[in-house]
């Protein structure tokens, strides 16, 4: 099956929509492209179309939706047709700003995701032409510019049945994943393209549905990470964990938590490309599930880094523990 093309776009709920959209406007260098209600369009400089962010002014941070487009219209109507047969099927919209009709469905654990074909592209100005055909526009001239959505990681309180779903209904395939040694799926990556992962499912420790554990938008050079970081430290925006080297998908990494308290990663490089059709799944144990996580490196900050996602609810007092991230949000952004 191969009818979803790509990530195209993710929308973010924030509580801090200002604070959020100067995080990727002004740090992030992401251009505005429109507003319609509560919510901001955004791209990146090496984005063709219209947006791939879409912020949302909410009481809670959090997913908004996942967006896919598809490989051709037919594609579309086969994937809303299957879609629809299952209980995850939602129906029909007309589409938003940016694209056409699309089919909203949930994943198994609640994520709200849509499918869609037709797209605006991005309308250029004349200033900000390029030379430099297989580029959109010019590189903007501030902050530390990324150039385009990577991928999306969800919590699950059923990895396996999230896995089963995007497999069997919308045709992803399985690159890597942790199991434990009683064989329960403690975390799976897949993708539809060669990328080690479009998108990523890994179990809620606090065993909430439906939440947001991070959105990626990718730099293609190792020294943006240390880059962008010096400037958010300077700003005080949350650097969580690295820069760094994930041992699956082999992938240099940084994470921080924008204003909204979302937490947003950062690819150095693309990591671990797949071309080979017959690929044999990556099977990492639980004992070595540190490995996978950092191989070059800091740890993650324990446990904060895997119980806090959006929308953030009560870690149990008895895993707080003193790390950055932890006395800054996992307390001050639950008592709120």
């Amino acid at each position: 099956m191969f009818d979803v093309a790509h990530l195209a776009h993710v929308e973010l709920l924030t509580p801090d929509p200002d604070g959020s959209a100067k995080f990727f406007t002004e740090i992030l260098a992401m251009e505005e492209t429109g507003r319609s209600g509560e919510s901001i369009y955004l791209r990146a400089f090496e984005e063709g179309y219209h947006h791939s962010l879409k912020l949302t002014g909410a009481d809670r941070a959090g997913l908004g939706h996942i967006g896919w487009r598809t490989t051709s219209q037919a594609a579309l109507e086969r994937r809303g047709t299957a879609l629809a047969a299952t209980p995850r099927g939602r129906g029909w919209s007309d589409g938003d700003v940016g694209h056409g009709p699309a089919y909203q469905f949930t994943t198994p654990d609640g994520h709200l995701t849509e499918v869609f074909f037709e797209v605006t592209y991005a309308d250029i100005s004349d200033a900000e032409q390029t030379r430099l055909l297989c580029r959109p526009q010019r590189r903007p001239l501030h902050g530390v510019p990324v150039r385009r959505i990577d991928h999306i990681n969800l919590l699950a309180t059923d990895v396996a049945a999230c896995n089963d779903f995007l497999i069997e209904q919308l045709g992803f395939r399985l690159r890597e994943q942790i199991v434990r040694g009683d064989g329960e799926l403690r975390g799976v990556w897949l993708s539809v393209t060669a990328l080690a992962h479009d998108i990523a499912v890994m179990q809620d420790g606090l065993g909430e549905p439906g939440r947001l554990h991070h959105l990626c938008y990718w730099y293609g050079t190792a020294q943006h990470l240390e880059d962008v970081a010096d400037v958010l430290r300077d700003r005080d925006i949350v650097v969580e964990h690295g820069p760094g080297v994930h041992g699956a998908t082999h992938a240099k990494f940084l994470y921080v938590i924008e204003p909204g308290g979302n937490r947003i990663e950062f690819f150095g490089d693309t990591g671990r490309l797949v071309f080979d059709p017959t690929a044999p799944v990556i099977t990492w144990d639980q004992d070595h599930a540190d490995v996978a996580g950092s191989w070059i490196g800091s740890p993650a900050p324990d446990p904060d880094f895997y119980l806090y996602a959006t929308p953030v609810v009560p870690i149990p007092d008895d895993l707080v523990r003193t790390s950055q991230v932890g006395p800054r949000l996992t307390q001050e952004r639950h008592s709120g």
